[in-house]
């Protein structure tokens, strides 16, 4: 056996004596490094709860035995009530209790004896469902905000029903409860919990199910290890809300399912909002609503205030107006008659250079009355020419009148697309045409259609 490292450290003067206390520690810790955690089996024997919440024991085989303790922490999570002579697997540390001396294992946890091959089979069930995206997030679905009515899938002689049922009723009288009932342990258990969630699903009643099992051993809570159970509840259209055994207990249905709650009490209080808080959630809401719309009401007030000390009564801009209109009045007339003054004065001064420059205006009077001669014979000349012109004109236009050409007995035909028609190749049998004439239209069908031939 290979020393201890700290021990003959300790131990290396030749005169070096250790206590009983620190020989105890060095092997507790040897013995904790040695062996990791491992899974022993054995027969529950000397059972003790003691008032701590603590439970010793022994385990033993046809050979050995060997104490054993499960502090309270871990025996609170256990789920089942340890009994003696029951064959169990526990996973336990190796280890010594120091104050006496004495070898023990500590147990973490604990199974009945033959479970193994149950969480075997429930580990590879729940890898493959995974690879096929059965657990993906992506496919959980939110629950309601505000559910009117639940669905519970569970036994009706559950205890577990009784704690959803209370805590519905503390928290959310107003919503209504369906209870699906299903065996939820035994043979055929699982078949029978997947027909009751397709048959909630089928119903379309509920706004969610709870699915909900009070705790057990892995045997007892096989039905919800099931994968025609864990598939049911993905091809349900609900929203599902699983509360399976203890906050320790996991199974496959907890994975499937939209939201996992540790216990069927926390599934309820998950399922259905408080309505107490819910109430307290609108007062509050209210009077934020009251304090904004007091806010709001004030800051207009104030606003209407301020305007209010803007606003100036009518008459005073009346007043105002008045009172520059006369100003303006005034000035006008100043300007008035200051440039009247002005202009008469220029004018006088105008007249005056006019006299002094004015010219000899009788030979521009006989020019100007012999150029009016001139522009009047040139102006009646271009009239005359421009009357024939326009009578030329009028000759030719009167000639290329359609209505002229009409009135010498010709027509103007039109085919069903509204074109003039100036060919025998627009025109089909049967196609309906229109005769327009000097006076009127007539609407006419066509027989036949021929070549143009001017020879016949």
């Amino acid at each position: 056996m290979e020393d201890f490292p700290s021990a003959r450290a300790t131990c290396d003067p030749p005169a070096a004596v250790i206590p009983v206390s620190l020989l105890n520690r060095l092997a507790r810790e040897r013995l904790e490094a040695a062996f990791p955690l491992c899974w022993v089996a054995g027969e529950v024997s000397n059972l003790s709860y003691a008032a701590s919440g603590h439970v010793y024991f022994s385990l033993k085989d046809s050979a050995a035995q060997v104490r054993c303790v499960m502090f309270r922490n871990r025996a609170q999570l256990l789920g089942w009530r340890l009994e003696n002579g029951q064959h169990i697997e526990a996973r336990v540390l190796v280890t010594l209790y120091e104050a006496r001396g004495d070898f023990q294992l500590n147990i973490e946890a604990a199974r009945r004896a033959g479970q193994g091959n149950l969480y075997e089979s429930f580990l590879r069930l729940k890898e493959r469902l995974a690879r096929e995206g059965l657990f993906d997030s992506a496919l959980k679905r939110s629950l309601p905000a505000f559910p009117q009515r639940i669905g519970i899938v569970t036994s009706p002689q559950a205890a577990a029903l009784r704690d959803v049922l209370s805590t519905l009723g503390r928290r959310a009288a107003h919503v209504g409860i369906v209870v699906y009932p299903t065996p939820v342990q035994g043979d055929g258990a699982a078949a029978l919990i997947a027909a009751a969630i397709r048959t909630a699903g089928e119903r379309d009643e509920c706004d969610l199910l709870i699915l909900c099992r009070g705790g057990g051993s892995l045997e007892d809570l096989q039905a919800f290890n099931d994968e025609t159970v864990a598939r049911a509840i993905r091809a349900c259209p609900l929203p599902i809300v699983s509360g399976i055994g203890h906050e320790t207990d996991f199974t496959i249905a907890d994975f499937a399912a939209d939201r996992r709650a540790a216990t069927p009490t926390a599934a309820a209080e998950m399922a259905a909002p408080e309505r107490s808080a819910l109430l307290a959630r609108l007062f509050a809401d209210h009077l934020a609503l009251r304090r904004q719309a007091t806010q709001a009401f004030n800051q207009r007030a104030q606003q209407l205030d301020w305007l209010g000390r803007r606003l100036q009564h009518p008459g005073q801009s009346l007043a105002r107006q008045r009172e520059a209109l006369h100003n303006l009045r005034r000035r006008l007339a100043a300007g008035l008659l200051l440039g009247s003054t002005r202009a008469r004065g220029a004018l006088a001064s105008l007249e005056h250079r006019l006299h002094h420059h004015r010219p000899d205006l009788a030979p521009q009077r006989l020019r100007l009355q012999s150029l009016a001669s001139q522009l009047e014979r040139a102006g009646r000349q271009t009239l005359d020419g421009t009357a024939a012109e326009l009578g030329r004109l009028h000759a030719c236009l009167s000639q290329l009148d359609p209505r002229a050409v009409l009135a010498r007995g010709y027509s103007i035909v039109t085919n069903g697309r509204q074109q003039i028609v100036h060919a025998s190749s627009m025109l089909e049998p049967g196609e309906e045409i229109a005769v327009f004439l000097h006076d009127g239209r007539a609407d006419a069908m066509v027989l036949a259609v021929s070549a143009d031939d001017r020879g016949s």
